[in-house]
């Protein structure tokens, strides 16, 4: 019983998470801090969320990570993801706006 309680509680909080596109990478320097900070595009169904993104101090590989995908869980103020080692991390939203797709005939 035990077992199948836990299995639909990690399914119940995995429907939260949604696939996400980083679509744009952008520096973001403000005056107070010396370490370099990024805007982030994060596109979800139809809105693209800037988050604010402070990476480690050695790593600074957002800026090449445009195009790829993850998943994230949208809070009203923040995005939670999760590493490639399973520990999560919030980051603030910015600003959101609904996504602009131009559907050309081909």
């Amino acid at each position: 019983m035990l077992c199948l309680s836990s299995a639909v509680v990690f399914g119940q909080s995995s429907l939260n998470y949604q696939p996400a596109t980083i679509t744009a990478v952008k520096p973001h320097h403000p005056v107070w801090s010396s370490f370099d900070n990024y805007e982030v595009s994060l596109k979800v169904n139809e809105t693209v969320y800037v988050v604010l993104y402070k990476p480690p101090v050695t790593i600074d590989s957002v800026k090449y990570e445009t195009g790829r995908q993850l998943l994230v869980l949208v809070g009203e103020k923040t995005i939670t993801y999760n590493d490639i080692l399973g520990q999560s991390f919030e980051v603030p939203i910015v600003r959101r706006m609904p996504s602009v797709e131009t559907n050309q005939p081909k």
